[in-house]
């Protein structure tokens, strides 16, 4: 057993003060309790932050699109992606092992205790695929083990090169010409993630651009129900506008007319929407996963959160290409976007809490986890997991803050150096701003980053 006695952890409704969690040697939580103020050891616990999208293999070229030539008016998302093809067809199985294993450690240090990895670069170098059709994928759920944070594996679905068009040569270590080839793959990622404890599995569909739609709506209907199910959605205006001239429709309009809709769907960015798409989206239940950092820097746009909230939907966070890594500055650039365009300051607000903080921890904690396949609601209990990110109470901005006004502080006042600690299934991964097996780990990704010779 393990004992640790907080200042105060952040439960649905808010704080409770000078509490004890205990834990079992496999890191359940197996009691909560008040204590004295006297025997409290550290500082404020909320439940680890949730990544509900990532492409691990980007990170190797964060920072490195941001140099445009002076006559050049094509600085938008389809330059940015060749620069993406360019490094996906050079990653060996190892050096993807290292990038992501450094990617985790660095989500671990910034208080993310799961990962959703939508993966989509599955052969080898010259588009075949490797003996174990899930390789690529075995190597970040390794990662993620050494790294210590829980994974859940996307393996993707990406069968064409845009509506109607075959896919391009760039693009060959991504595909699965057919639906059984994919669940094929599927059935491999299920495999590999049995030998991690920490993962698990979903479905994933590139975009309707990247899978004939179809397709799309037969492995929803037929395809394992018990599974989340992600998908890139409405990102781009050239996208919809390529929908509508072969499709007769925009994206998330035919989706919504085409596919059962519920709580397991997770619609990635569906940035441009209209009113009806909103609507549809949010009475179905299903899930929108925003990755604000990634979307202004690419230059996507923002998405109408406000209506979507209005009409009761959910959403969750992800870093996607990981220009930034740091979940509160996910939180507060996707209000600050919504402030911008509204004028309200109000923009994380339930007539039930009235905390901006609060909610949106709760939000993001809660439809973070649906994408994990974890309906877990309660923040922290008693048989499950402890998972949990610690800020500081020594800091002087945090300490002299009251509990009630604590989450907002968090949330839109600390950074990384007020973080005391990560802890994941109820081990400390992450101690003072340092990873357990940093050395290791930066290590290996200097190396890697050395062979690859692009940054």
């Amino acid at each position: 057993m393990k004992h640790y006695a907080f200042k105060g952890i952040l439960q649905n409704n808010g704080w409770l003060e000078n509490i004890a969690i205990t834990i079992d040697r496999d890191g359940i939580i197996v009691d909560i309790e008040q204590v004295n103020e006297n025997e409290v050891d550290t500082g404020y616990a909320l439940p680890g932050f949730q990544n509900a999208h990532s492409h691990a293999f980007q990170y190797a070229m964060a920072g490195l699109a941001e140099k445009h030539d002076a006559d050049s008016k094509n600085g938008d998302f389809w330059s940015w992606r060749e620069a993406m093809y360019r490094l996906a067809l050079h990653i060996s199985p190892d050096q993807l092992e290292d990038i992501a294993t450094m990617l985790y450690a660095e989500m671990v240090r910034h208080g993310y205790t799961s990962v959703a990895e939508f993966h989509y670069v599955h052969h080898d170098k010259s588009g075949k695929p490797y003996d174990n059709l899930a390789e690529m994928g075995s190597r970040l759920v390794a990662a993620a083990e050494t790294a210590g944070i829980n994974i859940t594996l996307v393996p993707i679905f990406y069968q064409k090169g845009g509506f109607g068009v075959a896919p391009n040569e760039r693009q060959k270590r991504f595909i699965s010409s057919s639906v059984d080839d994919y669940m094929k793959l599927l059935d491999a990622s299920q495999s590999v993630c049995k030998h991690y404890k920490g993962a698990n599995i979903a479905i994933g569909i590139h975009s309707m651009r990247g899978v004939e739609p179809k397709h799309i709506s037969e492995i929803a209907q037929f395809g394992p129900q018990n599974l989340p199910f992600h998908i890139h959605i409405s990102e781009q205006l050239k996208e919809i506008e390529d929908s509508i001239e072969y499709l007769g429709k925009r994206p998330v309009e035919w989706l919504a007319e085409n596919v059962a809709l519920s709580e397991r769907f997770h619609l990635v960015h569906a940035t441009h929407l209209t009113e009806n798409e909103t609507a549809s989206i949010a009475q179905s239940g299903a899930n929108v996963v925003l990755c604000p950092t990634t979307e202004g820097n690419l230059g996507d746009g923002i998405f109408p959160l406000r209506k979507y909230q209005e009409l009761g939907g959910q959403w969750s966070i992800g870093t996607d290409s990981h220009v930034s890594l740091n979940p509160l500055e996910e939180l507060r650039l996707l209000d600050y976007g919504q402030r911008l365009v509204s004028h309200k300051r109000d923009t994380f607000n339930s007539s039930e809490q009235g905390d901006s903080g609060l909610f949106a921890f709760e939000m993001a904690s809660t439809a973070g986890r649906k994408a994990m396949n974890n309906f877990e609601e309660k923040f922290f209990e008693v048989g499950k997991p402890l998972n949990a990110i610690i800020y500081d109470d020594k800091s002087p901005l945090i300490g002299s803050t009251s509990i009630d006004n604590m989450a907002a502080t968090i949330l839109y006042s600390t950074d990384a150096s007020m973080q005391q600690a990560t802890i994941i299934n109820g081990k400390e991964v992450v101690t003072a701003g340092q990873h357990f097996n940093n050395e290791s780990i930066s290590n290996k990704f200097f190396k890697t980053i050395k062979e690859l010779e692009n940054r």
